[in-house]
């Protein structure tokens, strides 16, 4: 199975990471450093989640109705006229439930890793949270999920499997847990900026080193 970070190099990654930009107006490659270090953060946010039954559960809900992968199947058109409000107002529900009180937190580390303001990092994650959702509804049905055990072992695959993927959800987890100044994201920030050294060639650079690819 796929990495979520493959997810993004992929030709419906490149259609996301495009249209995100002609969205926001920011920079491709801008929007894709953010996507590929917001992604993996969302999903572990999404993981940590889904530890407890009611947790599961509430995702397996959403992933059978509303977020079951239909939006992927025209991203075209999401695009097209500019993403709908109903989308956004979605991702801002997303997020709010998935990363709580640490948004704030989560939104300015991603800002000074990136160099965009709070308002456009605010805007990627508010268009990719119901575009991940409806990726992991896609996933949960191709391959016949249907436990929150099903669930986390879908989440841990996506987020690379291994020891990789326990070290990042660690960090993860002590990010959305801790005060501090969030210090945390930006190691895990720097596992995929500072991959392999400087930055090479847009996202193919970008991906190399958060799941040790």
């Amino acid at each position: 199975m796929s990495g979520i970070l493959d997810l993004l190099n992929s030709p419906m990654g490149r259609q996301l990471i495009s249209g995100v930009a002609g969205q926001t107006g920011q920079p491709e490659n801008k929007t894709a450093d953010v996507l590929s270090m917001a992604m993996p953060l969302l999903m572990g946010a999404m993981k940590k989640n889904a530890s407890t039954p009611g947790g599961a559960q509430g995702l397996m809900n959403a992933l059978s109705s509303k977020h079951d992968g239909s939006i992927l199947e025209n991203l075209g058109g999401l695009f097209g006229g500019g993403v709908d409000k109903n989308v956004m107002d979605d991702g801002a529900g997303i997020l709010g439930h998935v990363f709580g009180a640490k948004q704030p937190q989560v939104e300015n580390a991603l800002s000074s890793k990136s160099g965009l303001d709070t308002g456009a990092i605010a805007q990627i994650l508010q268009i990719a949270a119901p575009i991940l959702l409806g990726y992991l509804g896609k996933q949960t049905r191709q391959q016949n999920v249907n436990s929150p055990e099903g669930l986390n072992g879908l989440l841990g695959g996506l987020m690379g499997g291994g020891r990789s993927a326990a070290k990042q959800q660690s960090l993860v987890e002590s990010f959305l847990d801790a005060d501090g100044d969030g210090s945390v994201i930006d190691d895990l920030a720097g596992m995929v900026l500072n991959s392999g050294g400087r930055k090479k060639g847009g996202l193919g650079g970008l991906l190399g080193g958060l799941f040790g690819k």
